[in-house]
């Protein structure tokens, strides 16, 4: 054995090297441990090699602490090749990976910044000895663990106050609490959004608990209102705050979800900063009524437990996505009884965005009101029907759709169910569901007209189009208004 020439360490791991990756994609039923070793080794000698990525194999191979591997491996590749010599794509690959957000990042250079800089946050003891506790829970609680830590950051602690006079004998006022609440980071210019219930009677409120490992994340700031939607119950602040506590959450849609999806709610229930809790969803659809004494129609339904405090706060989806934003609960006794209801995100992100660039919501409409899609979905199945398109469900008469001829469903004595015209073109645009219709409608000036194309009773071959004329909503009357 000692007359043999022995070969380097680097020589070994690259003829191993094929064997190895056999051996830890396979198993070949040895034990963990060794698997962990083999697959570690493969790792050392692909950083030698300067490759930029981790094979995806690795995370599921029994045994092998995933992110520590992947940690030792980065390390290897920055020593090994420049981060500077990567593609713009190599460099949004790397990020993405280690669940970096760079939204933010127009040149290259910025994402290089980036990168070193999450390498450097994991060279630390405790990045390690977090790594290492990570892998020892189930991948369902390390998804959980990973949202919230990306989530919370974006979600605001607001509390208001109110001026009261200070006695019944005595002219001075003085500043009570009035109440606190939740909101999210909507975007990166200190856009804060939260229900309008949450500020309504107050004079002040300040916005704390945003970002998290930064020194401002520990500040509170006074938060000015730039608009509202009452009957929506939705509210936008804005504070002055540094970029580095302002981490926008990524939002999602609303119109596909399904009965059964995850759902996630953070919030400050009675003052508890980020707390967070799960369920599923347990219905879509829902009505519920408003602050502003009218109806907010296509909620969702959520079992997640949601108390005083949670209102405005953000529910997520399992890949924390924003798709609702948490607003009331039905509740006896005032606290969680697993029935809470969200203002679906499609109707908040047209809410938003109006307020936002015009202070107010200025939109216009033809004043009909439409069935949700889960509701056109479960006709078409009961029908067997191919209902594609928005369903009619009122246009009263003195509004621009009811004046042009559209005509909603109706109950017969007996139960039965008449549809009403099925919407499936504006200005011969394809519309196959509600978000498509509002967005052709809202991208219309107010008092121009429009040309929907309808399907009489939801009955394919009696095909009209009628002619209509869009108003400002707030013109509608007040017991008409969709």
């Amino acid at each position: 054995e000692k007359k043999k020439k022995k070969k380097s360490f680097v020589e070994t791991s690259f003829m191993l090297r094929p064997w190895i990756k056999h051996i830890t994609t396979r198993k070949m039923g040895l034990r963990p441990q060794l698997r962990s070793t083999m697959a570690s080794l493969l790792l050392t000698t692909q950083a030698i090699r300067g490759v930029a990525f981790v094979p995806s194999f690795l995370p599921f191979v029994d045994g092998l602490p995933a992110r520590s591997n992947t940690i030792r491996a980065k390390r290897s590749i920055s020593d090994a090749r420049s981060i500077s010599e990567f593609s713009t794509s190599e460099l949004k690959r790397l990020l993405t990976e280690r669940g970096v957000d760079f939204r933010d990042c127009l040149e290259k250079n910025e994402l290089v910044e980036r990168l070193q800089s999450s390498l450097r946050s994991d060279e630390s003891p405790d990045a390690d000895i977090e790594a290492a506790k990570l892998a020892s829970l189930s991948s369902t609680e390390q998804s959980t663990i990973k949202l919230f830590q990306r989530v919370a950051p974006s979600v605001a602690f607001i509390t208001t106050t109110a001026v009261r006079q200070a006695s019944p004998l005595s002219m001075r006022a003085i500043e009570v609490p009035q109440g606190s609440g939740s909101g999210f980071v909507w975007d990166n210019q200190g856009h804060i959004v939260t229900n309008y219930h949450v500020i309504q009677q107050a004079q002040r409120a300040s916005i704390s608990g945003l970002g998290v490992g930064v020194e401002d994340s520990m500040k509170s700031f006074d938060a000015v209102l730039v608009g509202a939607e009452p009957e929506k119950d939705i509210a936008v602040l804005k504070v002055n705050a540094p970029k580095s506590v302002l981490r926008p959450v990524n939002v999602g849609a609303s119109n596909e979800l399904l009965v059964g999806q995850s759902a996630f709610a953070i919030g400050n229930p009675f003052g508890l900063d980020h707390t967070l809790t799960s369920g599923i969803i347990s219905a879509v659809g829902r009505e519920v009524m408003g602050i502003g004494g009218r109806p907010i129609k296509g909620c969702i339904q959520t079992d997640c437990s949601i108390n005083p405090g949670n209102s405005g706060g953000p529910l997520l989806d399992a890949s924390g996505r924003l798709i609702g934003v948490n607003t009331a609960i039905y509740s006896p006794s005032g606290a969680s009884a697993g029935i809470g209801f969200a203002i679906p995100i499609d109707t908040v992100r047209r809410i938003v965005n109006q307020i936002i660039r015009y202070g107010r919501v200025l939109r216009p409409s033809i004043g009909i009101s439409v069935a949700d899609d889960q509701v056109v979905r479960g006709l078409r199945a009961r029908l067997g029907s191919q209902l594609e398109g928005v369903l009619v469900m009122d246009a009263p008469s003195g509004t621009p759709g009811g004046d042009a001829g559209l005509v909603g469903c109706l109950r017969r004595r007996d139960g039965a169910l008449i549809l009403g015209d099925l919407i499936t073109k504006v200005d011969g645009k394809p519309v196959k569901n509600v978000e498509d219709l509002l967005n052709f409608i809202e991208e219309l000036q107010v008092g121009s007209e429009v040309t929907l194309s309808v399907l009489r009773n939801a009955k394919p071959g009696k095909e009209e189009n009628l002619r209509v004329k869009t108003v400002e909503r707030k013109q509608l009357p007040a017991n008409v208004r969709p």
